[in-house]
């Protein structure tokens, strides 16, 4: 069965998408096979007449009529590795309020200190690399801009007293260089670009007192070698980062194109080579050419998923985020730091692992992007440095990771002042906060569930959780009670230790009954797996009170508390889901405390309540906390901050999108589970869900007309359809499907790797067109419109 991709070309209203062979040799309209199969045979849903994505994407681009004065304002080019954000050079303003130059940072990922005796937040922290100024003759008076999602470019013009700059501007996808084309009129030919390099010091040296014996790096040598400008930045622990430039003329027009490429080496001098390289060959290169394979990548990429639905505000939000997703994480990348690969001024200039990463990478399942996960490649890469993370006589058996950490993994020096090492429960110092790796490596189990690729279970999940589980065996013991019980841990964010800690009793949960599907699954006879099991069967109760879940034993919920931390069992573990009256009582209980204190509350305050409202089914009440995070949280350009730049915030509202859309716990999928009312149209496509089947639907008038699971890995199939009354369930091919009701409005199908099976009402004969859903209301586009 053929999928859209960039290349076919738009068919049909009403085309299907199948080979001729399936329909008999025939491409039929109307999404319908030819008699005498039923009128839900189908191989595939079909495509709009015009491009769904495009038109999506289109919609969603974000729009600068006035200036950007802050990162948060402004556009943003990335491509997981270097990283540009655009806005006004600050200070560069006249009386008048008319700007004079244009900022774009100059940033990477993997530049970072090398010297681990002074911790993850000083030592070992990403390091500013500088910025390039966009000068031109006049003054800028107006601008109109805009960021084209569907191409990952930045394009539009610059207007002064003097003429007009026509600009386009890229992080190329694959040769990591940013390159900015601008056009000039008459009258600002003279226009130049200024390298402005940084302070190499930790950006935590702005709020925080340095460290003992800590100093800033030596400054940037600034120079020029076989043609191209470079600036090469010293580190007192050996090694450099260089940053390497040329502008190039067009031959045949008057556009000018800066080709910019950053390089790091440590502990050898070899950047300043490979840099210079980089930039020679790239400007070679006409920045169309450039654009063209750059395009390619980002139109293939969006198409490995589609989602529409009728608030517009919210749809364009959720596209912005699959771009800067692909914009700030690969694979291959570091895990992303809080501010991913833009770095600004901020007091956590590294990974954060008791909540940022987590929530960063989530969305890339259900959108299908599973060629972003970083996490699972790094925690398997740098497994040595985790067992380095905990104390002896631990580390035998044992792994952890700390609250803060470079790329590799390594925090380097433990203390509150220049990082956050794996504590030992009971002591403190240091903070006994060691859940953060367990958590970590639920992301990898999300990862092996929506893909079903057995090689992440055996080899990343399995060892690495099971000696995440073994730190915690080595502290648990039973009380007078006849329970098992944790000395005082600590809760992420809280501020105080308490035996039988929420937080690590749910993960301590989780991780023992992973382990033993696991080791099922694997055909493992684990020696452990009896201890596992005895936890499961005597772990003390989780701690709770009138309120609803405490923190620990010792410790109520009793004051403002943005993080979740002591609601992981509900999500995202999935481990208390309301099965009972009683159980869901106890959500609603503790979410309703958990949200009822202002004060210390912020963004993914939000994004977990919406989640845990939709695993309710309160589709209202997800929108609502959604509601409140645009209005008091999210920034004009989709960024968030507290007290400098975080990511997780919005990347983790489109997962609460994701999970009122869609949900696969527990082996069962369900479709449309918490939509409000108001999202009456909605339309998804090839969205991933557990068990590793792709899922396209369509509600149309507040009904679900048709579901479609394929299935890539042959595994149970489960699915809540949301379709009232009977049904009709067939293959590709148009032949009726076997099902089992399985209750609750379920229903079981038998399909095989590769297989198909297309849910419809019976009788009904649904279009099975992919298309944009139409939009209750207009809503300003997202940067800063004039309306």
């Amino acid at each position: 069965m053929s999928r859209p991709s960039e290349a076919q070309p738009s068919p049909s209203r009403r085309t299907v998408l199948a080979t001729g062979t399936a329909l008999g040799g025939t491409l039929v309209s109307g999404g319908l096979p030819a008699a005498p199969a039923s009128a839900s045979a189908v191989a595939a849903p079909g495509l709009a007449p015009s491009d769904p994505w495009r038109t999506v994407l289109d919609d969603a681009d974000l729009v600068w009529q006035r200036m950007p004065t802050t990162w948060y304002e402004g556009p943003f080019l990335g491509n997981g590795f270097l990283g540009s954000g655009i806005y006004a050079e600050p200070g560069g303003s006249q009386e008048d309020g008319t700007c004079t130059a244009v900022r774009f940072n100059v940033q990477h990922s993997e530049v970072q200190d090398h010297r681990p005796e002074f911790g993850s937040l000083f030592g070992l922290a990403r390091l500013p690399i500088g910025h390039f100024t966009l000068e031109p003759v006049g003054r800028i008076t107006g601008l109109d801009w805009r960021l084209r999602l569907r191409d990952a470019e930045l394009t539009g013009t610059l207007t002064t007293d003097r003429g007009t700059l026509t600009i386009r501007a890229l992080v190329h996808t694959s040769r990591s260089v940013l390159a900015v084309e601008v056009t000039p009129s008459e009258g600002e030919r003279g226009f130049r670009w200024v390298f402005h390099p940084a302070d190499a010091i930790s950006p935590r040296a702005a709020f925080k007192p340095l460290p003992d014996g800590y100093r800033g790096n030596p400054p940037a040598e600034v120079g020029e070698q076989d043609g191209v400008s470079t600036s090469v930045q010293p580190l007192l622990s050996g090694g450099q980062y260089v940053t390497a430039w040329r502008e190039r003329r067009a031959s045949a027009s008057a556009s000018r194109t800066l080709y910019v490429h950053v390089a790091s080496s440590y502990p050898r001098n070899t950047a300043l080579r490979r840099a210079v390289r980089t930039i020679r060959t790239a400007s070679g290169l006409p920045y169309a050419r450039l654009a063209s394979t750059h395009h390619d990548w980002w139109h293939a990429y969006y198409r490995k998923s589609f989602l529409s639905l009728p608030d517009a505000r919210i749809q364009r939000f959720y596209w912005i985020q699959l771009y800067k997703a692909a914009s700030a994480a690969r694979r291959d990348a570091p895990v992303m730091a809080t501010c991913g690969p833009w770095l600004e001024p901020t007091p956590w200039p590294n990974t954060w692992w008791n909540l940022n990463a987590q929530l960063e990478y989530w969305l890339i399942h259900g959108s299908n992007h599973l060629e972003l996960d970083a996490v699972t490649r790094s925690l398997s890469a740098f497994r040595e440095n985790l067992t380095k993370e905990v104390a002896a006589p631990y580390d035998a058996d044992s792994m952890g990771i700390p609250r803060t950490t470079d790329p590799s993994l390594v925090n380097g020096a433990a203390s509150p002042l220049m990082g956050y090492g794996v504590g030992i429960p009971g002591q403190n110092p240091p903070t006994p906060e060691v859940g953060n790796l367990t958590w970590a490596l639920h992301n990898v189990w999300l990862s092996y569930r929506h893909t079903m690729d057995e090689s992440i279970l055996r080899d990343v999940l399995f060892p690495l959780l099971r000696r995440a589980i073994n730190y915690y065996l080595h502290f648990l013991e039973p009380g007078p009670d006849g329970k098992l019980h944790l000395p005082a841990t600590f809760s992420p964010e809280y501020g105080d230790d308490s035996r039988d800690c929420t937080y690590d009793l749910m993960l301590l949960t989780w991780g023992c009954r992973t382990l033993l599907e696991s080791a099922e699954l694997l055909g493992i006879d684990d020696e452990l797996a009896p201890r596992w099991r005895e936890v499961l069967a005597k772990r003390v109760p989780y701690p709770t009170d009138a309120n609803g879940f405490m923190i620990g034993a010792d410790v109520p919920f009793a004051k403002s508390h943005r993080h979740y931390s002591h609601l992981l069992a509900v999500y995202p573990l999935y481990e208390v889901t309301g099965r009972t009256p009683e159980e869901r009582a106890l959500i609603e209980k503790s979410l309703a405390h958990w949200v009822g204190f202002e004060g210390a509350l912020q963004g993914y305050t939000f994004t977990g309540a919406a989640s845990m409202s939709a695993l309710l089914g309160k589709g209202e009440d997800a929108l609502g906390y959604l509601g409140e995070l645009m209005s008091r949280f999210i920034q004009p350009n989709t960024m968030y901050k507290e007290s400098g730049p975080v990511i997780e915030t919005p990347l983790s509202a489109a997962q609460s999108l994701h999970d009122m859309v869609c949900q696969s716990w527990g082996g069962v999928i369900r479709v449309f589970p918490a939509l409000p009312a108001a999202w009456a149209d909605l339309t998804v496509h090839d969205f991933r869900t557990e068990g590793a089947f792709l899922l396209s639907a369509v509600r149309e008038g507040g009904v679900t007309r048709w579901v479609r699971l394929t299935s890539e890995a042959g595994a149970a199939c489960v699915v809540r359809h949301g379709i009232a009354g009977a049904i009709d369930v067939r293959d590709g091919w148009g032949r009726r499907l076997r099902y089992s009701d399985v209750g609750g409005g379920a229903v079981r199908i038998a399909l095989g790797k590769g297989q198909s099976a297309l849910i419809t009402a019976k009788g009904d004969r649904p279009d099975l067109t992919i298309a944009p859903v139409r939009a209750n209301e207009d809503a300003p586009r997202w940067g800063l419109p004039t309306a």
